[in-house]
């Protein structure tokens, strides 16, 4: 019988099986960041450890990074201190560090995947719940605890529950204007947000097989917002066309042997999966949520769903709570609601595609009085090469802020926050509440190129409609 990549990828890295029933697992590469290593840090030091295989860890800054400044010491002592701590741990360690000034620093999910340091076959962890981006290259990746960045760091081990694996199938063509945002977002809505608990969802069909690497990067990277653990495609010539020639893939000889092994990881045709879901593609529209979960999302074309429709007390009382807390009516269009603030970017949405895509069609567009528009790279390799095309002068013309790299707005750990109740366009990852920096700001998620039409016109609008996309060569 075959196995799943999942499968193929725990086995190679069980170190042994402990008595409680977990596999304790090698960590192929660890990936840390500022917010979440600087107490795993402190704790090695307490216990007199030293980091196990400093060159398997890789560092940068981002979810304090500010993105309005690029002068240090920055006007926030908090994050010129976070920033300094991660130096002189790198430093001391030995640590590769994506540092402000490298011209590579930037989010760690997309550090990782342009560097060539996250590759098929592999385990990869990190201190961040959307380490599951990783897994778009055929790996499977962990978002870990602080405890569990200690244990990485010390052991490059951690221990795990191994996983059931679902396979989600979307076959066929999406429509002009639907993007892989709309497909994880309408994935969730389906399975909901607690459907994967227990799961690594393994994504397919033919939608993914055509789908790029930063397209299934963005997917990937919605997985834990599914309720999953962790979220893969399997490898293919995509895959290994994106890493040839990357700073941190193999060259020469050792680039076609590692091919050969990298093939060996994707799932064999007669593996077994725990559970099988198909979607058609064609019956995914661009997709908006109105609540305060991800898994609260509705076509553009819809209506937000009225109480009366919850079949069961439970989802009345969510529906109920998302309803006052968004301010949104039950049985109202989502099309025509009223923003504030525009933000595209984060490690779902910021990367060089994104920003190809949305300055493809703004371009001649002006965004609306009413509103500020920011726009965030996610790396400082993705701005230089946006600027390069010429991008960020399309996006200042029409009215966006183009600001340096980080997470941004994405979750406020930073100067990019709302204020009192906004409500903000994001193409980021979570809306819950509070997710952006206020703790009354709202948030409604959906693809780059949707933040972009409510950036112009004001309010929640279908890109299709406002850039012609119905009629375009998508």
């Amino acid at each position: 019988m075959g196995k799943s990549l999942f499968e193929k990828v725990w086995d190679a890295h069980v170190v042994r099986e402990l008595v409680n029933g977990q596999s304790q697992l090698l960590i192929g590469t660890h990936l840390i960041h500022e917010v979440t290593s600087p107490q795993a840090f402190g704790m090695l030091r307490d216990k007199n450890l030293q980091v196990k295989y400093p060159h398997r860890t890789f560092a940068t800054v981002d979810h304090i990074v500010p993105t309005n400044e690029s002068l240090e010491p920055y006007s926030d002592p908090l994050a010129q201190g976070m920033i300094e701590e991660l130096r002189k741990n790198c430093a001391e360690n030995q640590i590769t560090f994506f540092d402000t000034n490298t011209g590579s620093q930037g989010i760690v999910h997309v550090v990782g995947p342009e560097q060539g340091i996250t590759q098929p076959g592999t385990t990869i962890a990190c201190g961040d719940s959307h380490t599951a981006t990783h897994g778009a290259f055929g790996a499977i990746a962990f978002g870990i605890g602080t405890s569990q960045v200690r244990d990485v760091l010390a052991t490059q081990t951690i221990a795990l529950n191994k996983l059931k694996v679902r396979r989600i199938n979307v076959d066929g063509n999406l429509l002009p204007g639907v993007y892989a945002k709309d497909v994880v977002l309408h994935i969730i809505r389906i399975l909901g947000t607690q459907g994967g608990t227990g799961f690594a969802y393994e994504y397919g069909g033919t939608t993914f097989d055509n789908f790029t690497m930063e397209e299934r990067m963005t997917v990937c990277n919605m997985s834990i917002e599914g309720g999953a653990r962790a979220g893969y495609v399997n490898p293919d010539e995509t895959t290994f066309e994106y890493l040839e020639g990357r700073p941190y893939t193999p060259s020469g000889e050792d680039w076609n042997a590692a091919v050969e092994q990298w093939k060996y990881f994707a799932s064999d045709e007669d593996c077994i999966y725990d559970d099988i879901v198909n979607i058609d593609a064609s019956e995914i529209q661009p997709t908006v949520t109105w609540g305060i979960t991800p898994g609260q999302g509705i076509g553009i074309e819809e209506s937000i769903p009225k109480l009366a429709d919850a079949p069961t007390q439970s989802e009345r009382d969510s529906m109920s709570e998302a309803l006052e807390y968004m301010k949104f009516e039950g049985g109202s269009p989502i099309m025509g609601k009223k923003i504030d603030i525009a933000f595209i970017g984060s490690c779902t949405n910021g990367r060089l595609s994104d920003f190809e895509e949305v300055a493809k069609y703004v371009k001649g567009h002006k965004v609306a009085d009413s509103l500020t528009a920011i726009i965030v790279p996610g790396s400082q390799v993705v701005a230089k090469i946006a600027e390069a095309k010429g991008l960020d002068k399309i996006f200042i013309e029409a009215g966006f802020e183009w600001r340096a790299a980080g997470c941004s707005m994405c979750l406020a750990m930073n100067p990019d926050k709302l204020i009192g109740d906004q409500l903000c366009a994001s193409s980021s990852n979570r809306n819950f509440k509070g997710r952006q920096g206020s703790p009354t700001g709202r948030t409604m998620l959906m693809s780059p190129l949707m933040v972009a039409a409510a950036a112009v016109t004001g309010e929640v609008s279908d890109a299709r409609e406002v850039f012609g996309l119905a009629t375009a060569e998508i």
